[in-house]
């Protein structure tokens, strides 16, 4: 493995020592983690010193090969060895895991400096394990930072047993990381009240950072301008759509079995857009049951965002039963920016359905019930003039609630 060229601390800048953000994916990767960890980085840049280290793109962008070492808005850059397999595939998933790990570990001992900061993305969960290994050994100061919690995630999609020796060993494991966090960063209040479970007698913070809507870019449009209901021919339909990473944790069976029971009523369609796990079952299904009120595009890039959120009535987002406090889909404070209200599969009580009651942008009802699911669209579109003053109100929560802005702050304050 090549040697990272490290350069000393920025004099310009206010705090001594640097901060360094490892994770397996960032810029110019666009899938979430990505978009988030660039953000986090460059913006904490304009007051200290912040090194990345990650890995090559092996998601939407893979396959690209990109410089090993540079500088992008403040933000030094350090691209280390690993192999960028098909992360659908559970044995390259592993390996996947296992090179970038051994790698990061590698130049993490090299080249953090006592007193330094880290934060470190849970993805993949080796990952937290390595880099805290490497804190312990240079006595630099950990910040965990939590988007997925194992292996409740791997229990909720049936890859693990509860009771099983695997997920004890997982559990004891993550006890030991946290014992020397300084503190842990999570996505929402149920993860927080999940954590603080986990790490009970531990005395380290729970922090509560949710992830940010893209106000940026996305932002409502009229409805009769877009080019994406024009080019699927679907303008005169109420238009349900879920877009994002159709993986294990989400549930399309729902929606595909609430589009079977309503594919008589021709008021109706559903678009899908992203990729994952269960995009080739979608697919299969789709195809083999006829669903012509289904339509399922490929992956778009996030330059698209403000075409394809406001290509709808009502935005989707769909966890699976279990998911209570494991994880927080961050496409739900996009759909927020775009001004369209929400329509959820999850647990009672998740972040996500806190969100949506809370400033009531929504309806969300529990996972696993097709019936359920396409009485709640109708009773949606009966209540159709409703829809738009809940819109209003979710993009009215995302500017006051859900910026870039606050939440660099907020990382910024933990990694002190």
């Amino acid at each position: 493995m090549g040697e990272i060229p490290v350069q000393q601390t920025n004099p310009a800048k206010t705090h001594e020592n640097t901060l360094w953000v490892l994770t397996e994916v960032y810029y110019p990767e666009e899938i979430s983690t990505g978009y988030y960890l660039t953000s986090i980085a460059e913006g904490i840049a304009a007051d200290r010193d912040v090194k990345v280290i990650t890995g090559q793109p092996k998601h939407m962008s893979r396959g690209m090969l990109a410089p090993k070492r540079e500088t992008r808005n403040g933000v030094e850059i350090f691209r280390v060895w690993g192999t960028t397999l098909d992360k659908n595939v559970m044995a390259f998933r592993l390996t996947n895991m296992l090179t970038i790990g051994l790698s990061v570990f590698f130049h993490s001992v090299k080249h953090f400096k006592k007193g330094d900061r880290i934060l470190v993305c849970t993805a993949p969960p080796s990952l937290p394990v390595t880099t805290t290994l490497a804190t312990l050994l240079k006595g630099a100061g950990l910040t965990l930072l939590v988007q997925d919690s194992y292996p409740e995630i791997l229990i909720a999609v049936g890859s693990a047993k509860p009771d099983s020796f695997f997920v004890n060993l997982v559990n004891h494991v993550n006890r030991w990381v946290y014992k020397y966090a300084t503190n842990i960063v999570v996505m929402g209040r149920d993860m927080n009240e999940l954590f603080q479970k986990k790490a009970a007698g531990l005395e380290v913070p729970i922090v509560t950072i949710p992830n940010w809507a893209d106000l940026e870019t996305i932002h409502p449009t009229p409805r009769a301008e877009n080019p994406l209901l024009k080019e699927l021919g679907i303008e005169d339909k109420f238009v349900f759509m879920y877009a994002g990473n159709i993986g294990h944790p989400t549930d399309v069976e729902t929606i595909i079995g609430a589009a079977e029971l309503l594919l008589a009523d021709d008021r109706f369609h559903f678009v899908f857009i992203g990729a994952g796990a269960k995009k080739k079952w979608l697919d299969e299904i789709v195809a083999a049951t006829k669903l012509a009120n289904v339509t399922i595009l490929d992956y778009r890039p996030r330059s698209e965002q403000n075409v394809f959120l406001n290509a709808c009535d009502v935005g989707l987002v769909a966890l699976i039963k279990g998911m209570w406090g494991t994880a927080m889909p961050s496409r739900t404070y996009n759909i927020m920016a775009a001004g369209k209200p929400i329509l959820a599969l999850t647990d009672k009580g998740s972040e996500l359905a806190r969100v949506i009651d809370e400033d009531s942008i929504g309806v969300h009802l529990e996972p696993g019930n097709p019936k359920a699911l396409k009485e709640a669209i109708l009773a949606m579109f009966q209540s159709r003039d409703e829809l738009d003053k809940m819109g209003q109100r979710a993009r009215e929560a995302a500017l006051a609630k859900y910026s870039t802005e606050i939440a660099v702050a907020a990382y910024g304050a933990a990694v002190e």
